[in-house]
């Protein structure tokens, strides 16, 4: 707190001096007044803490600065004004001192309600230096006359032609396809050199490029595996759960971890760690495929602040404005198997290897998946769990199933001719798994970050030898830091059974896309096969099936 030196003369009337002053210096900086000088923070600082130390008795006490940096004054939904105004409320202040009229108001309507109802109820004198000089203390009536109704309008409308200028603006680099957001998307950067251009964040782009195809074609390793639980993509949380494992941190940590102010109220929830909706967020984002994808929500207007969203189709998309992480046939791919009913296998990481496809053949409902002493079948969902009279079972064994749809695809390969396609789709997979180079160099890091957190370990021991450090200090940092390092160990762990699993595997990590490139065919199923052959397949009540290919041809 601060006590004010200077005296008022003698004259100053009765009342005054019987009253203790206890001033809230308020400060107000919006983004759109820039590098104006003249009304900076620390200008408006110098000038109000000057008028307090000339006008001000030696008992006046500041209580406290509140500084609004980056605000809209069109609002009071404003941080430091709001904790002013809850120390107004508990009695903590009872004057306010800020520049002028704007910094405190830009909205008419707000304006009127805390000088003509809120400050006198609280009995709160507020003050402004100038444009117009208000007092409503020494002045009470000066609210109700011609000049501050005047100000508080004109300071409305500034600040609605200024919304409305900026909005334009805005609207203008959306449509050429420049970058206007606070935070590039997670997995690129801001162009040092042109701050609305986008380039890639290399350690990033590869989760992302991970994600995609861990999504789509599940895990290779998985998919060599004879069991059809094992066969199906990877699901959201399953990418999660991996990504934890292999200590990468999330978007927001992430971008916290390079020194940028990044906000996420669920960051403080889970830890840093990756959940099923942030594996979503990457998947849904079409900024991957190198298309600028702007303007998804809207400021209700520059009153009201709260946002809403936009329909799909006012949305600013312009192509190829910066370098693509993924192909725009996995995006459409993901958004593909994102629409589809899945079902993952239970406490398992991945999905069945026929989710998503079958079909009933009369009622078109989905089927379900029913296990019978150690034989799988599906039957009809209308007929299994509605009404026996609106469909029939239409029941077919897995195993019979998917002998008969590699057998389909086989022969519509080998009869249609469409090798050539075949191979083009399916050439377009990337390397399965996490790339070797990228999985030595987190074992490099994690390795370095343990032997960091064992150096600091020593240290601090030595630290309460010597004692610069209490028990109970060292006891509180010793707890830390072997949590650390215990969680260290289980990373490394991970990647160096990764690394193990990635030797084992061949340069292109993937058997069947080997064995289709060198005899024109498949021999076993994928989920990641399926996904990029077949819409859905249809199951007949005689036990027969029906195959829609993703690609159309005169033999199909």
């Amino acid at each position: 707190m601060v006590r004010i030196r200077k005296e008022l003369p003698e004259e100053s009337f009765e009342l005054k001096k019987r009253i203790v002053w206890r001033i809230a210096v308020y400060i107000r900086l919006s983004r759109e007044d820039g590098k104006d000088e003249s009304l900076s923070v620390s200008n408006q600082r110098k000038i109000i803490l000057e008028y307090v130390e000339e006008n001000f008795q030696e008992e006046d006490i500041i209580e406290d600065i509140y500084i609004d940096d980056g605000q809209s004054g069109t609002d009071y939904d404003r941080p430091e004004f709001q904790r002013m105004l809850c120390d107004v409320e508990r009695g903590k202040v009872n004057c306010i001192v800020c520049k002028n009229l704007s910094r405190a108001f830009r909205n008419y309507s707000d304006q009127g309600y805390f000088l003509e109802s809120y400050f006198p109820k609280f009995h709160t004198r507020f003050v402004t230096l100038g444009d117009p000089k208000v007092d409503t203390f020494t002045d009470p009536e000066v609210v109700s006359g011609m000049e501050v109704p005047i100000s508080g309008l004109m300071n409305d409308r500034f600040a609605c032609k200024t919304s409305n200028d900026i909005r334009r603006t805005f609207d203008t680099k959306r449509r050429r396809g420049e970058f206007i957001g606070a935070f590039a998307p997670y997995g690129y950067l801001k162009d040092p050199e042109d701050k609305n251009h986008l380039i890639i964040d290399p350690d990033a782009a590869e989760v992302v490029r991970d994600i995609f195809c861990w999504y789509v074609y599940g895990d290779m390793k998985m998919e060599k595996e004879k069991e059809e639980r094992f066969r199906g993509n990877m699901s959201k949380e399953g990418i999660a759960r991996r990504l934890n494992d292999l200590g990468i941190p999330n978007p927001t940590a992430y971008k916290r971890r390079q020194g940028l102010k990044y906000c996420n109220p669920q960051i403080e929830k889970n830890d840093g760690l990756w959940q099923g909706a942030s594996v979503a967020a990457v998947l849904s984002n079409e900024m991957y495929t190198g298309t600028m994808v702007q303007g998804k929500q809207r400021v209700v207007s520059y009153k009201v602040h709260d946002r809403e969203r936009v329909p799909k189709g006012e949305w600013y998309r312009v192509r190829n404005t910066h370098e693509a992480i993924i192909t725009e046939e996995m995006f459409a791919l993901a958004q593909k198997m994102q629409a589809r009913e899945r079902r993952r296998a239970p406490g398992k990481r991945c999905n069945y290897l026929f989710s998503g496809f079958l079909k009933c053949a009369d009622c078109h409902k989905s089927m379900t998946r029913k296990p019978s002493r150690n034989i799988v079948y599906f039957n009809c969902s209308t007929y299994k769990r509605k009404s026996k009279n609106k469909c029939t079972i239409h029941s077919i064994r897995l195993d019979v199933l998917e002998k008969t749809v590699l057998t389909v695809i086989q022969r519509q390969i080998e009869l249609a001719g469409c090798v050539d396609e075949t191979i083009s789709r399916i050439t377009k997979w990337p390397v399965a798994g996490i790339e070797k180079s990228r999985l030595q160099t987190l074992l490099f890091m994690r390795t370095r970050e343990l032997k960091k957190s064992e150096d600091l370990l020593a240290e601090s021991y030595l630290d309460w030898k010597n004692g610069t450090l209490t028990l109970e200090q060292y006891s509180k940092i010793k707890g830390k830091l072997e949590e650390q390092e215990n969680r260290l160990k289980i990373v490394l762990k991970n990647i160096k059974e990764d690394l193990k699993s990635e030797r084992q595997k061949n340069i292109c990590g993937n058997i069947d896309l080997e064995y289709f490139l060198r005899h024109g065919n498949i021999f076993s199923l994928s989920q990641g096969i399926l996904t990029e052959l077949v819409e859905e397949i249809l199951v007949h009540e005689n036990g027969g099936i029906t195959i829609v290919f993703c690609f159309k041809n005169p033999y199909s």
